[in-house]
C-alpha cells in the first residue's frame, strides 16, 4: 500500500502561483528540486525545498512536496512536522492533510491521524489511500463500525480490487473475536460461546477443534434448533457419515422443517454408496420446502441418475447451472447426462465448459502457489 501510495502522490508537483513566484531563486531551486527528483536524488531535491522554505515561507505547496520527500524516506517524524507547517500557512491542501494523517499513522498516533485523514476525505471523498488509510487507523482505535462503512465505500468504487475484499474479511474475523471475547466474558461456558467459536473454527478449517466446541453447545442445549445441524455439518466435512446422519436425523426431531438438514441427510447417503432411493426421498423433501436449493438440485440429479432416471436428471443440472454457470463439476456431470441421453453435441459443448473452468481454476490456484514461493524467496 505505502508503494502504490508513494506513486501517486509524486506525480503532485507544486504549483509555484503565490508568495515568492517572482523570486527569480526561488525558481531556480524549484527547477533543481525538479531536475533532482526525477534522477532519484531525494536527498537534493530535499535541501533544495528545505532552502526555498527559507526564503518563501509562506509557499505551501513546497511544504506539500518537502513533506512527501521525507514520506518517500519513510522519515515520518520530519514529514508530519513539515506537513503540520504547511497547512498552517496553507490550510486548503488535501494532499499535505492525507500525507500528514498517513504520517502520523506510521508513527502510531492514531487519535491525531484520524481527523487528518478524515479532512483530506471531506476536501476529495475519492481518495482511496486516505480512505484506506483511514480504515487501519479507525481499526487500530476498535471502531469497527466505522471501518467498515470506509470500505464498503471503497468496494463501491474499487469492486475488483483484492486488497479492499481481504480488509473486509479481515475486519470481520476481528469483529467475530471481539464479540467471541465480549460473549466469554458474560459466561464463557454457554451454549451461545461454544457454538460461535465452533463455527470459527470451522470457517478457520479446524475441524476437530469445530467438533469438540459444536458437540459442547448440543450437549448443553439438545433441543436448540440449529445446533445438531451444524455439528452434522463438521461431521461431514471430515467425512464421518454415520456420525454426520445421527446428528441431521437428531436435528429433523428438533426442526423437521430445516429443510438443509434433509437435503445433507440424503447427500450423506449418495456419499456413502447408500441406496439411491433413500437418499432422493430425504432430497426431494428438502426441495419441497425450499426449491432454490440449487446443491440439493444437484444431488437429486446424482441420485436419479444412480436410478437410471436420466431425464430428469437433466432437467435439474440444467436448472443448476443456469442457477450457478460458474460450478465446473455441474457440467462435467451434465455432459456425461447428455451422452447417455444421445444428444452428443450438447455433451461436448458441456465438456468442453468443464474443461474452460477447471483450467480457469487451476491456473488460478498456480498464480497463488507462485506468490507464495515468491513472498518465502522475497523474505529469506
Amino acid at each position: 500500500m505505502f508503494l502504490r501510495l508513494a506513486v501517486i502522490l509524486f506525480v503532485i508537483l507544486p504549483v509555484l502561483a503565490q508568495n515568492g513566484d517572482d523570486n527569480p531563486r526561488v525558481q531556480e531551486l524549484y527547477g533543481q528540486a525538479k531536475s533532482a527528483q526525477s534522477q532519484g536524488d531525494i536527498a537534493t531535491a530535499s535541501a533544495r525545498y528545505e532552502e526555498i522554505l527559507r526564503i518563501a515561507p509562506r509557499l505551501g505547496p513546497a511544504y506539500n512536496n518537502l513533506g512527501a520527500l521525507y514520506f518517500r524516506q519513510r522519515e515520518f517524524q520530519k514529514a508530519a512536522k513539515v506537513l503540520e507547517a504547511g497547512l498552517k500557512v496553507s490550510p486548503a491542501m488535501p494532499s499535505a492533510s492525507a500525507l500528514l494523517g498517513i504520517s502520523l499513522y506510521e508513527m502510531g498516533e492514531y487519535n491525531e491521524a484520524r481527523p487528518r485523514l478524515e479532512a483530506a476525505l471531506h476536501a476529495n471523498a475519492a481518495d482511496s489511500n486516505a480512505e484506506l488509510y483511514l480504515v487501519h487507523t479507525l481499526t487500530k482505535l476498535g471502531e469497527y463500525d466505522a471501518a467498515e462503512t470506509h470500505l464498503r465505500q471503497l468496494a463501491g468504487r474499487e469492486p475488483k480490487n483484492q486488497e479492499i475484499w481481504y480488509l473486509i474479511a479481515k475486519l470481520h474475523m476481528k469483529q467475530s473475536e471481539v464479540a467471541l471475547a465480549k460473549m466469554n466474558a458474560i459466561d464463557p461456558n454457554s451454549v451461545l460461546a461454544h457454538q460461535l467459536s465452533g463455527e470459527m473454527m470451522e470457517a478457520m478449517n479446524n475441524y476437530d477443534g469445530a467438533i469438540v466446541q459444536l458437540k459442547k453447545a448440543v450437549d448443553m442445549a439438545p433441543q436448540r434448533p440449529g445446533g445438531h445441524y451444524r455439528l452434522g455439518d463438521a461431521y461431514m466435512s471430515q467425512a464421518q457419515w454415520e456420525s454426520a446422519s445421527e446428528q441431521f436425523q437428531a436435528e429433523l426431531t428438533v426442526d423437521p422443517a430445516n429443510c438443509m438438514a434433509w437435503w445433507k441427510l440424503g447427500s450423506v447417503v449418495l456419499l456413502k454408496n447408500g441406496s439411491p432411493e433413500d437418499a432422493l426421498r430425504d432430497i426431494e423433501k428438502a426441495l419441497s420446502m425450499c426449491p432454490g436449493m440449487t446443491n440439493a438440485r444437484v444431488d437429486r440429479a446424482r441420485a436419479l441418475v444412480k436410478m437410471n432416471r436420466t431425464a430428469e436428471a437433466a432437467t435439474d443440472l440444467e436448472a443448476a447451472v443456469k442457477a450457478d454457470p460458474s460450478e465446473p463439476s455441474t457440467h462435467f456431470l451434465l455432459s456425461k447426462v447428455y451422452r447417455s441421453l444421445g444428444r452428443a453435441q450438447e455433451a461436448q459443448a458441456e465438456m468442453q465448459t468443464f474443461s474452460k473452468l477447471e483450467e480457469s481454476a487451476r491456473l488460478a490456484i498456480a498464480e497463488r502457489a507462485q506468490e507464495v514461493i515468491k513472498n518465502k524467496e522475497t523474505a529469506h
